[in-house]
């Protein structure tokens, strides 16, 4: 079957004030900002080799959702390559007073934890890399 979505453009992300969170994104996760409008209530941000889009919103907003069994869940996995990666960043994150859940075991391979934005929005962290990801990054390296 030819494939008919070949990736994830831009993540859109609600926040209650841009620049505050422009902020937080740069400094708590490495962010690179790409663009912010004149009016302040967008702005886009680079990470994990994806666009995400700050957008003004009103603080009851946010990207996560509940399940069936009435638990908050996120809406966005990143990946990290290894154990030892996941666990530095779960301590950096940590010591800088960032809301990170704690590190976990759900019963398949790799760890996960959860943390949050200023706004609540949660995003959670897997110590594995997908196949995928590894093989092109891998060519990459090999091609330059």
């Amino acid at each position: 079957m030819r494939k008919k979505l070949l990736r994830v453009g831009t993540v859109y992300i609600p926040v209650t004030n841009v620049c505050n969170s422009l902020k937080w994104y740069t400094e708590k996760l490495g962010a690179v900002e790409s663009y912010k409008d004149k009016k302040g209530k967008m702005a886009i941000i680079n990470m994990a080799s994806q666009s995400f889009f700050l957008v003004e919103s009103p603080e009851q907003e946010s990207m996560n959702f509940m399940d069936t069994d009435g638990n908050k869940r996120f809406s966005l996995t990143f990946e990290v390559d290894g154990p030892a990666k996941l666990e530095s960043l779960h301590k950096e994150l940590l010591l800088q007073k960032v809301k990170a859940g704690e590190i976990e075991d759900r019963g398949h391979p790799g760890r996960n934890f959860v943390f949050s934005d200023p706004d609540g929005n949660l995003f959670d962290v897997w110590s594995e890399l997908s196949p995928s990801f590894k093989e092109a990054n891998m060519l990459e390296k090999e091609q330059t």
